[in-house]
């Protein structure tokens, strides 16, 4: 030992907060080795570059730096030690001496305001006090140290109440030793054994595993013949491939990345590499898995990448780094420039956070983009896991809309087997169109199948038949595509005429029907009010009696469940009938209203009009029972 040792005080408010960081802020006590080991890698990380930038310490040896981690199951002691830069007297003082030392009067009142831990924890990760989470585990800790370059070294000591202590201390090699006087384990309080190796291990596993420098400790082992000897391992893999250049990645080390973060056995659809330099530097590993998960529509389903920062893992699932459409990719970010103790409702504010997050967006859709193009196959199997989430996106992120809309691959009515893209259907239309049609159902079959696709089919329209439940949400929210309005052909108006000619008999034609059947639409309006809110003609119906249709704006049946499904009340939205002219069941209730309006079988015959139209898309009747009972009286009669 060397001089005497001199007594100081923690000021009042940082005796307070110093309570606060040991007894109220940190739920999990495990990363108090987090966070020392990450103290010990920024001090090799020092020492490195010092070692090339100060000509003073150029013959410092950097050859074996490490981490060493030595357990004292007599002393009850667990020691982190690292060969790196070291302190002095003055960085004793000023970087733990005086804990947040600009602010903590702030830190305090805000930590007063707030009113559980997780608030309490992001406040503290603002002020960098990782270090007094040690005391969390220890009734004592005593730090020694000798900076790189300097002759002596220094000892810092407390118990984490009202004082430290500081002494000069002679012989000790360059780095820090942070040795910690261990509490007994109390599963009720959450303390483990922190000097059981398996639990070490699994600290350091958890993690520190990325730590670029390697971490030790001595165990005992056990040979076949029973003998115990004790051999140093390095607990830490150290492989964080994010931080190499691709190139020197094999496919082999990234698919067994992958299965680790993942526990996926098959291999990745695409692998994204990338890193950022500049104001917030970070590099992310991400990859679209093959194979969607089955729990991808579960609301527990968890979702986010790995968070790491400067290698040490701060937080599996980060929701701030990936949206929730995006949800299946699997990865890590490393951060270089946030604090270890940041809590996610930190992340959620954050604007660099933000800024990495759009990023990582564009790269996703970029890469299934590029897949699209180059390999149609991988693409058309990546939507087929993926597409349904992906579309999800086209109502969460109106930024990237335009990107989304890009990547939809749907049925249609141009092929039985192979889906379309929105490009390839416009590639497609006919001349003069410049509508995208489509139908939204429960199943292809219904879809093809519905009376509102006959116009279509026999004037040669391709129609998309969606057929995901979210396709009812996503459908009104994207007004365009590439300047082709989006139109159901289950809403609003439908005009297929084809040409000057047409129009004009077209004309013609729709004026005489009107004059033909102005006495029966208001009536069937009528007697249908408490269903319909208008009977009117239909010119999308070639074969069907009748077909049900919204307004251009209208909400879909199908959406109008989801909401009440979802516990929202909407109103009831009454829709349209629409009448085929040709039909010889129209044409006789037509020439039926014509001899009696009167006659009480004709609002029977409307009601089964309408019922066997509802039920033709698909529908639910309100009635069932008096449906099928109208239905057998007419069978009945015609016998």
């Amino acid at each position: 030992m060397g001089s005497s040792v001199e007594t100081l005080e923690f000021q009042a408010e940082t005796r307070q907060l110093l309570r606060l960081v040991i007894h109220s802020i940190y739920s999990n006590k495990d990363i108090f080795l987090r966070e020392l080991i990450s103290n010990a890698s920024d001090a090799l990380d020092k020492l490195r570059l010092a070692s090339l930038t100060d000509a003073d310490l150029a013959e410092v040896d950097t050859a074996d730096l490490h981490i060493s981690l030595e357990v004292d199951k007599e002393a009850r002691t667990l020691t982190v030690r690292d060969n790196g830069i070291g302190m002095d007297r003055d960085d004793l003082v000023e970087l733990i001496g005086t804990i947040a030392k600009s602010g903590t009067a702030g830190l305090l009142e805000k930590l007063k305001e707030s009113q559980d831990a997780a608030t309490a924890e992001s406040l503290i990760g603002q002020f960098g006090v990782g270090f007094y989470s040690a005391f969390m585990v220890a009734d004592k800790v005593t730090l020694r140290t000798r900076r790189a370059g300097t002759d002596s070294g220094t000892q810092w000591e407390s118990d984490g109440e009202g004082t430290y202590e500081l002494q000069a201390v002679d012989g000790l090699p360059v780095g820090t030793s942070v040795i910690l006087h261990l509490k007994p384990a109390d599963s009720e309080d959450g303390l483990a054994d922190y000097l059981a190796e398996s639990k070490i291990r699994q600290i350091v596993k958890q993690y520190s595993d990325f730590i670029r420098w390697p971490i030790r400790m001595e165990g005992d082992r056990t040979d076949a013949d029973g003998t115990t000897t004790r051999e140093t391992d390095t607990l830490n893999s150290m492989k964080a491939l994010w931080a190499r250049q691709r190139s020197e990645v094999t496919e082999a080390e990234y698919h067994e990345f992958y299965q680790q973060i993942s526990h996926d056995w098959l291999p990745p659809a695409e692998t994204i590499h990338m890193r950022a330099e500049g104001t917030f530097e970070y590099e992310a590993l991400l990859f679209i898995p093959s194979q969607a998960p089955f729990d991808l529509f579960s609301r527990e389903t968890k979702r986010g990448v790995q968070l790491y920062v400067k290698r040490v893992f701060i937080m599996d699932d980060c929701e701030a780094l990936m949206p929730n459409y995006l949800r299946f990719v699997k990865g890590v970010v490393d951060a270089h420039d946030l604090s270890l103790n940041v809590s996610r409702e930190l992340l959620q504010h954050d604007r660099q956070i933000r800024g990495v997050r759009r990023r990582l967006v564009k790269k996703v859709l970029g890469a299934v983009k590029d897949m699209q193009s180059k390999d149609a196959d991988r693409y058309t199997k990546v939507w087929e896991q993926f597409g349904r989430a992906l579309k999800e996106g086209l109502v969460e992120d109106t930024d990237n809309a335009e990107a989304l809309l890009g990547l939809v691959s749907a049925a249609s009515t141009h092929d039985p087997e192979k889906t379309t893209t929105l490009r390839e259907y416009v590639e497609r239309m006919k001349d003069g169109q410049d509508t995208i049609y489509y139908l939204t159902g429960e199943s292809r079959a219904m879809v093809e199948n519905s009376p509102h696709m006959e116009a279509f089919a026999a004037k040669g329209y391709e129609v998309l038949i969606l057929t995901d439940p979210i396709d009812e949400v996503w459908v009104d929210q994207v007004p365009a595509f590439d300047g082709h309005r989006l139109q159901s052909i289950a809403k609003g108006q439908v005009d297929l005429d084809e040409s000057a000619d047409d129009d004009k008999e077209g004309d013609a034609a729709k004026a005489q029907r009107e004059e033909d059947f102005a006495a029966l639409l208001p009536w069937l309006t009528t007697a249908l009010s408490e269903q319909v809110k208008q009977v009117r003609l239909s010119s999308r119906l070639t074969t069907s009696a009748a077909c049900i249709v919204g307004d251009a704006h209208d909400v879909t049946p199908t959406l109008e469940k989801m909401y009440r499904a979802m516990g929202q009340q909407i109103p009831t939205v009454k829709r349209i009938l629409e009448l085929n002219p040709t039909h010889p069941l129209i044409t006789a209730l037509r020439t039926a209203h014509d001899a009696g309006a009167d006659d009480p079988a004709l609002v029977e015959i409307a009601e089964l009009i309408y019922g066997s139209a509802l039920l033709a898309e698909g529908g639910e009747l309100p009635d069932p029972a008096r449906f099928t009972r109208l239905l057998t009286d007419r069978l009945t009669r015609a016998l």
